[in-house]
Protein backbone atom coordinates (compact mmCIF):
# COMPACT_ATOMS: atom_id res chain seq x y z
CA UNK A 1 0.00 0.00 0.00
CA UNK A 2 1.33 3.42 -0.92
CA UNK A 3 1.97 5.93 1.81
CA UNK A 4 -0.50 8.81 1.95
CA UNK A 5 0.80 11.97 0.25
CA UNK A 6 2.81 14.14 2.63
CA UNK A 7 3.26 11.51 5.37
CA UNK A 8 6.57 10.14 6.63
CA UNK A 9 7.32 6.61 5.42
CA UNK A 10 8.27 5.60 8.98
CA UNK A 11 6.18 7.41 11.58
CA UNK A 12 3.29 8.41 9.27
CA UNK A 13 3.30 11.99 10.61
CA UNK A 14 2.78 14.93 8.20
CA UNK A 15 5.88 16.18 6.40
CA UNK A 16 6.93 19.82 6.26
CA UNK A 17 8.44 19.02 2.85
CA UNK A 18 6.14 16.40 1.27
CA UNK A 19 8.69 15.20 -1.28
CA UNK A 20 11.33 14.41 1.35
CA UNK A 21 9.58 11.13 2.24
CA UNK A 22 11.09 10.84 5.74
CA UNK A 23 10.58 13.45 8.45
CA UNK A 24 13.45 15.21 10.23
CA UNK A 25 12.75 13.38 13.50
CA UNK A 26 13.02 9.95 11.86
CA UNK A 27 16.06 11.04 9.85
CA UNK A 28 17.94 11.68 13.08
CA UNK A 29 17.47 8.00 14.00
CA UNK A 30 18.99 6.86 10.69
CA UNK A 31 22.70 7.51 11.07
CA UNK A 32 26.00 5.92 11.89
CA UNK A 33 26.30 5.88 15.68
CA UNK A 34 29.93 4.68 15.73
CA UNK A 35 33.03 6.36 14.37
CA UNK A 36 33.92 4.67 11.08
CA UNK A 37 36.95 4.73 8.81
CA UNK A 38 36.46 7.14 5.88
CA UNK A 39 37.94 4.59 3.47
CA UNK A 40 36.50 1.16 4.34
CA UNK A 41 33.49 2.37 6.36
CA UNK A 42 34.12 -0.04 9.25
CA UNK A 43 34.36 0.97 12.95
CA UNK A 44 37.56 2.87 13.68
CA UNK A 45 39.12 5.21 16.21
CA UNK A 46 39.05 8.15 13.79
CA UNK A 47 36.40 9.28 11.34
CA UNK A 48 38.90 11.38 9.37
CA UNK A 49 41.98 9.11 9.07
CA UNK A 50 42.30 5.64 7.49
CA UNK A 51 42.11 2.80 10.00
CA UNK A 52 44.85 0.25 10.65
CA UNK A 53 43.19 -2.23 8.31
CA UNK A 54 43.31 0.24 5.42
CA UNK A 55 46.90 1.24 6.19
CA UNK A 56 47.95 -2.42 5.94
CA UNK A 57 45.65 -3.57 3.13
CA UNK A 58 43.50 -0.77 1.69
CA UNK A 59 40.41 -1.51 -0.40
CA UNK A 60 40.68 -0.56 -4.09
CA UNK A 61 38.40 2.47 -3.64
CA UNK A 62 39.45 5.73 -1.92
CA UNK A 63 36.36 6.75 0.09
CA UNK A 64 33.18 5.13 1.33
CA UNK A 65 30.11 7.09 2.45
CA UNK A 66 27.27 5.21 4.18
CA UNK A 67 24.04 6.48 5.70
CA UNK A 68 23.88 3.92 8.52
CA UNK A 69 24.71 0.40 9.59
CA UNK A 70 22.52 -2.37 8.20
CA UNK A 71 19.81 -2.19 10.86
CA UNK A 72 16.17 -1.06 11.17
CA UNK A 73 14.58 1.19 10.22
CA UNK A 74 16.74 1.72 7.11
CA UNK A 75 17.28 -1.99 6.43
CA UNK A 76 13.49 -2.45 6.55
CA UNK A 77 12.96 0.26 3.93
CA UNK A 78 15.63 -1.25 1.68
CA UNK A 79 14.02 -4.68 1.99
CA UNK A 80 10.65 -3.18 1.04
CA UNK A 81 12.20 -1.40 -1.95
CA UNK A 82 13.92 -4.51 -3.31
CA UNK A 83 11.71 -7.42 -2.37
CA UNK A 84 8.25 -5.90 -1.97
CA UNK A 85 8.51 -3.95 -5.23
CA UNK A 86 8.24 -0.48 -3.73
CA UNK A 87 10.23 1.69 -6.18
CA UNK A 88 8.42 4.75 -4.85
CA UNK A 89 10.73 4.52 -1.81
CA UNK A 90 13.84 5.20 -3.91
CA UNK A 91 13.64 9.01 -3.92
CA UNK A 92 13.41 9.19 -0.11
CA UNK A 93 16.33 6.79 0.25
CA UNK A 94 18.39 8.73 -2.28
CA UNK A 95 17.74 11.88 -0.25
CA UNK A 96 19.26 10.15 2.80
CA UNK A 97 22.33 9.39 0.70
CA UNK A 98 22.46 13.00 -0.44
CA UNK A 99 22.47 14.23 3.17
CA UNK A 100 25.25 11.79 4.09
CA UNK A 101 27.33 12.94 1.10
CA UNK A 102 26.83 16.62 1.93
CA UNK A 103 27.77 15.93 5.55
CA UNK A 104 30.97 14.18 4.39
CA UNK A 105 31.78 17.18 2.20
CA UNK A 106 31.36 19.48 5.19
CA UNK A 107 33.29 17.38 7.72
CA UNK A 108 35.96 15.60 5.67
CA UNK A 109 36.12 17.67 2.45
CA UNK A 110 34.78 14.86 0.31
CA UNK A 111 35.25 15.74 -3.38
CA UNK A 112 32.34 15.21 -5.72
CA UNK A 113 32.98 12.82 -8.62
CA UNK A 114 32.68 13.56 -12.32
CA UNK A 115 30.36 10.60 -12.90
CA UNK A 116 28.36 8.16 -10.79
CA UNK A 117 27.68 4.57 -11.75
CA UNK A 118 25.03 2.10 -10.63
CA UNK A 119 25.69 -1.55 -9.79
CA UNK A 120 24.07 -3.42 -12.70
CA UNK A 121 21.80 -6.42 -12.30
CA UNK A 122 21.85 -9.36 -14.65
CA UNK A 123 19.02 -8.74 -17.20
CA UNK A 124 16.94 -11.68 -15.99
CA UNK A 125 17.20 -10.53 -12.35
CA UNK A 126 16.21 -6.98 -13.31
CA UNK A 127 13.27 -8.27 -15.33
CA UNK A 128 12.10 -10.34 -12.35
CA UNK A 129 12.38 -7.39 -9.96
CA UNK A 130 11.06 -4.84 -12.43
CA UNK A 131 13.83 -2.30 -11.77
CA UNK A 132 17.41 -1.89 -10.60
CA UNK A 133 17.37 -0.28 -7.16
CA UNK A 134 20.87 1.17 -7.65
CA UNK A 135 19.72 2.88 -10.86
CA UNK A 136 16.73 4.39 -9.03
CA UNK A 137 19.11 5.86 -6.43
CA UNK A 138 21.50 7.23 -9.07
CA UNK A 139 18.91 9.15 -11.06
CA UNK A 140 18.01 11.78 -8.41
CA UNK A 141 21.54 11.88 -6.96
CA UNK A 142 22.99 12.79 -10.36
CA UNK A 143 20.45 15.59 -10.70
CA UNK A 144 20.90 16.97 -7.18
CA UNK A 145 24.72 16.84 -7.27
CA UNK A 146 25.10 17.84 -10.93
CA UNK A 147 27.08 14.68 -11.73
CA UNK A 148 26.93 12.77 -14.99
CA UNK A 149 25.14 9.45 -14.95
CA UNK A 150 24.63 6.92 -17.72
CA UNK A 151 22.90 3.69 -16.78
CA UNK A 152 24.80 1.81 -19.48
CA UNK A 153 28.29 2.59 -18.11
CA UNK A 154 28.45 -0.98 -16.78
CA UNK A 155 26.66 -4.16 -17.72
CA UNK A 156 26.44 -7.48 -15.96
CA UNK A 157 27.47 -10.13 -18.45
CA UNK A 158 26.84 -13.27 -16.46
CA UNK A 159 24.56 -14.28 -13.60
CA UNK A 160 25.98 -15.13 -10.20
CA UNK A 161 24.76 -16.97 -7.16
CA UNK A 162 23.02 -14.87 -4.50
CA UNK A 163 25.73 -13.35 -2.33
CA UNK A 164 23.93 -13.37 1.04
CA UNK A 165 25.07 -16.79 2.23
CA UNK A 166 28.52 -16.93 0.62
CA UNK A 167 31.85 -16.47 2.41
CA UNK A 168 34.06 -13.51 1.49
CA UNK A 169 36.30 -15.76 -0.62
CA UNK A 170 33.36 -17.30 -2.45
CA UNK A 171 31.85 -13.87 -3.04
CA UNK A 172 35.03 -12.76 -4.80
CA UNK A 173 35.14 -15.81 -7.06
CA UNK A 174 31.39 -15.54 -7.65
CA UNK A 175 31.86 -12.04 -9.11
CA UNK A 176 34.98 -12.63 -11.20
CA UNK A 177 34.40 -11.32 -14.76
CA UNK A 178 30.73 -10.68 -13.98
CA UNK A 179 30.80 -7.04 -15.16
CA UNK A 180 31.87 -5.25 -18.34
CA UNK A 181 32.73 -1.59 -18.80
CA UNK A 182 30.93 -0.03 -21.77
CA UNK A 183 32.14 3.60 -21.76
CA UNK A 184 35.63 5.19 -21.61
CA UNK A 185 36.60 6.74 -18.28
CA UNK A 186 39.94 8.38 -19.04
CA UNK A 187 40.89 10.42 -15.99
CA UNK A 188 37.37 10.62 -14.55
CA UNK A 189 36.65 10.61 -10.82
CA UNK A 190 33.91 8.04 -10.20
CA UNK A 191 31.44 7.05 -7.47
CA UNK A 192 29.67 3.68 -7.27
CA UNK A 193 26.14 3.88 -5.86
CA UNK A 194 24.71 0.80 -4.14
CA UNK A 195 22.12 0.00 -1.49
CA UNK A 196 24.11 -2.27 0.87
CA UNK A 197 27.84 -2.97 1.16
CA UNK A 198 28.53 -6.14 3.15
CA UNK A 199 31.98 -7.64 2.52
CA UNK A 200 32.61 -5.10 -0.24
CA UNK A 201 33.24 -7.81 -2.84
CA UNK A 202 30.84 -6.37 -5.43
CA UNK A 203 32.04 -2.77 -5.21
CA UNK A 204 35.68 -3.94 -5.07
CA UNK A 205 35.26 -5.89 -8.31
CA UNK A 206 33.60 -2.90 -9.97
CA UNK A 207 36.24 -0.52 -8.61
CA UNK A 208 39.04 -2.60 -10.12
CA UNK A 209 37.21 -2.61 -13.46
CA UNK A 210 36.76 1.19 -13.38
CA UNK A 211 40.42 1.75 -12.53
CA UNK A 212 41.51 -0.60 -15.31
CA UNK A 213 39.26 1.42 -17.63
CA UNK A 214 41.11 4.64 -16.83
CA UNK A 215 39.23 6.10 -13.83
CA UNK A 216 41.39 8.39 -11.68
CA UNK A 217 39.68 7.68 -8.35
CA UNK A 218 36.67 5.73 -7.13
CA UNK A 219 34.33 6.38 -4.20
CA UNK A 220 31.57 4.13 -2.88
CA UNK A 221 28.23 5.58 -1.78
CA UNK A 222 25.80 3.22 -0.07
CA UNK A 223 22.74 3.35 2.10
CA UNK A 224 23.96 0.71 4.57
CA UNK A 225 27.36 -0.64 5.54
CA UNK A 226 27.38 -3.94 7.38
CA UNK A 227 29.61 -3.29 10.39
Amino acid sequence: MLTAPGLCWLCRMPLALPRSGICSVCRRTIRLTDSVCPQCGLPAASATLPCGRCLQKPPPWQRLVAVSAYAPPLSTLIHQLKFSRRPELAAALARLQLLAILDARRTTRLALPDRIVSVPLYPRRQWQRGFNQSDLLCQPLARWLDCRYASNTLTRVRPARTQHFLSARRRRSNLKNAFRLELPLDGLHMAIVDDVVTTGSTVAEITRLLLQGGAATVQVWCLCRTL
